[in-house]
């Protein structure tokens, strides 16, 4: 897997997202057709009359997004509507909907790590992409998501980071996508910036945004069209699956989670705590074991297929995040962290320490 340079305009920037993954993009319409009528029982014209009412919520949010929405379509030959569908496919999906991600923060001897597992059906598996964004008016990013979506889980410049898990809710009000959101939360500067897209903007429905930065911050943002409920770390730690357990704001938000999201939590603080106590070695490997773990399964931290499970319900783990926040490094394995035999590391080169001239190698081929 390589990454895909992006530059420009927000336009620009669309046309050429558009234009590099084309075929993908088609394909994750295809993919998302099946998952609402498997889901909530709407075909893809639905849908997209669906998602228009989430317009004027990114027009009052984030507008500027809009045109890279346009460019995508543009570049894609494929209409905008389409596109906006794509992005706000959380939302409508989200009565039933959930996949199994796991994440979590970690800070240890001065560095902050950021990782998780994305799980999700199957068949969009081929459909993710790596994007290196360098935009006019934005901090270049990197985001690691699905083929014509504005942004999922990635990093910035400046070390600020965000991964993303599910919650499945019949919760839906005024509030960016959670797809947009994510892309706002990347653009920002600072953790102060991050927390107010949840706090101000709002995301109009459940999910949990872990947002970490290189400078040791990390904070759990469990999201919803209301004042997002807070998770702080404990010894450096957060952890998150796919269930509310904040406590506060989000506690007036009904959640249905899979039985395996607290066990699922219960394992990763655990293995946190036996496999990286404080002072001990720690690398992308160690992390990458972490979310590579079977116990449990197969509705495991690292997801493979289940039979037992209806076709339409199968979640799979399709690839999986390390960040470096301090050193501005990201590394990602496509499919299982189990199996993959190879990485790409994405390096930002105004890192401490980091070569200016070395910013994105490839590594274990």
């Amino acid at each position: 897997m390589h990454i895909t340079p992006l530059s420009g305009s927000r336009a620009e920037i669309g046309v050429a997202h558009g234009r590099a993954h084309a075929g993908l993009i088609t394909h994750s319409l295809e993919v998302y057709d099946r998952l609402f009528q498997d889901f909530v029982g709407l075909d893809w014209g639905r849908a997209r009359r669906e998602a228009e009412r989430f317009l004027p919520m990114i027009e009052r949010g984030f507008p500027a997004i809009l045109e890279e929405m346009e460019g995508i379509a543009r570049g894609a030959g494929l209409d905008v509507e389409d596109i906006l569908t794509l992005n706000c496919r959380s939302e409508i999906s989200l009565t039933q909907a959930s996949g199994g991600c796991s994440a979590f923060a970690l800070k240890r001897d001065g560095t902050q790590w950021l990782a998780q597992n994305w799980d999700w059906r199957t068949d969009q598996l081929h459909n993710v992409v790596a994007l290196e964004i360098s935009g006019n008016d934005a901090p270049p990013l990197i985001s690691i998501g699905e083929a014509g979506m504005v942004a999922k889980i990635g990093m910035n410049e400046h070390g600020l980071g965000v991964c993303l898990n599910a919650i499945r809710s019949r919760t839906c009000g005024e509030g960016l996508p959670i797809h947009v959101a994510l892309r706002k939360i990347l653009e920002c500067r600072d953790m102060d910036q991050a927390l107010a897209v949840a706090r101000d903007d709002r995301v109009c429905s459940p999910a949990h945004f872990l947002v970490a930065s290189g400078d040791g911050e990390a904070l759990g943002l469990e999201v919803h069209p209301g004042e997002p409920g807070r998770l702080a770390p404990e010894d450096g730690v957060v952890t998150h699956t796919n269930h509310l357990y904040a406590g506060s704001g989000a506690h007036r938000v009904e959640d249905f989670p899979r039985p395996d999201s607290r066990s699922r939590l219960t394992r990763l603080d655990a293995l946190l705590r036996e496999r990286l106590p404080p002072g001990g070695e720690i690398g992308e490997g160690e992390l990458f074991a972490i979310l590579g773990d079977h116990d449990g399964a197969p509705l495991s931290i690292c997801r493979h297929f289940n039979p037992d499970q209806p076709a339409e319900e199968r979640m799979e783990t399709l690839f999986s995040v390390v960040m470096d926040l301090t050193r501005r490094r990201l590394t990602l394995r496509h499919g299982k962290p189990c199996e993959s035999d190879e990485s790409l590391t994405v390096q930002f080169g105004d890192a401490p320490g980091i070569d200016p001239d070395q910013t994105r190698q490839d590594l274990e081929r």
